[in-house]
């Protein structure tokens, strides 16, 4: 078990995940299960699926879980599939969901998996197993393409100097690792004095949503996911950047009707009952004190909102 994992706001989750009854709890991307190990800890009388596309994490939180094998399930799928998975494992609907967007421990301190800029690897981010890696996205994807891809998702203000670069490189020899990757992005932009950022920061965020669709995978993710719940369930989303928390926030709003009605008179097509009550106006933050003891949750926002109504 990698010893730095340290699962963020974990208090806040476990607290505010409250099942309303016994039931079915659900980690969606159990990653190395620490906030699964809370949840079953303190809620001894519900039972746990959890999803990850990772099977090198799944390896450690069956040895983390081993004491609650009893009450766990552990599934190897992207968490767009927990629906899927609910079906196929005759679950229950479940009275609470957890979704952590970030990045596990272990693939971060992992070079060989290619997240990191601050050791050199293969230049792959995949979460899972399969699909194209990072080092096949930049050396083969259109410049256009690797243009939007940093700027919509990386909000990197200089995108199109950088893919000049990677375009000139990629001309006479394939870029294959993250140490060659993050020279060339910091030889474009250079390196402010005393920035704790580094300069490849961006880019290397923007080609990992990118690789593992994470935008895509929360948007399929998160209606079904609320529509499964038990009635009073309780589903939890933890982003790590303004893109996935926009997409949260509007969603669980639309979701309790708060979307803004198209202007003329109101019309019975456009009123829909709604699912769920927000149980988080602004997004939970974690504590200065969190951030001192793990700096990776320094940009963590925990959004809940609580099923209404029948489940379905």
């Amino acid at each position: 078990m990698p010893e730095l994992h340290l699962p963020v706001l974990l208090g806040e989750v476990v607290s505010g995940l409250q099942p309303p009854a016994p039931g079915l709890l659900v980690d969606a991307t159990i990653g190395l299960g620490g906030h699964a190990q809370a949840l079953l800890a303190t809620y001894p009388d519900c039972s746990l699926l959890g999803l990850d596309r990772d099977p090198q994490a799944l390896d450690h939180t069956r040895l983390r879980l081993e004491a609650f094998a009893d009450r766990t399930t552990l599934v190897c799928s992207p968490f767009a599939r927990m629906p899927e998975v609910l079906a196929a494992t005759g679950s229950p609907s479940p009275v609470a969901v957890l979704a952590d967007l970030g990045c596990s421990s272990l693939q971060l301190d992992s070079p060989d998996r290619g997240f990191s800029f601050s050791a050199d690897g293969p230049l792959d981010m995949r979460m899972g197993t399969s699909g194209s890696s990072a080092a096949d996205l930049v050396n083969t994807a259109e410049p256009e393409a690797l243009m939007r891809i940093l700027w919509d998702y990386g909000e990197e203000r200089r995108a199109r100097a950088i893919v000049r670069a990677l375009v000139r490189r990629r001309e006479t020899k394939p870029i294959e690792t993250t140490a060659e990757l993050s020279h060339l992005v910091q030889g474009v932009l250079g390196r402010r004095p005393g920035s704790k950022i580094h300069p490849a920061t961006r880019t290397f965020q923007a080609l990992r949503i990118a690789v593992n669709d994470e935008l895509g995978q929360l948007e399929a993710f998160l209606e079904p996911a609320v529509r499964a719940l038990a009635p009073a369930g309780k589903i939890g989303v933890i982003s790590f950047h303004s893109l996935e928390d926009r997409i949260v926030k509007h969603t669980l709003r639309r979701l309790e009707g708060r979307t803004p009605m198209p202007p003329g008179p109101p019309a019975s097509e456009h009123v829909a009952p709604a699912l769920v009550r927000v149980l988080t106006r602004r997004p939970i933050r974690p504590s200065d004190e969190e951030v001192e003891n793990n700096p990776r949750a320094r940009s963590a926002r925990l959004r809940i909102a609580e099923r209404l109504g029948d489940s379905g």
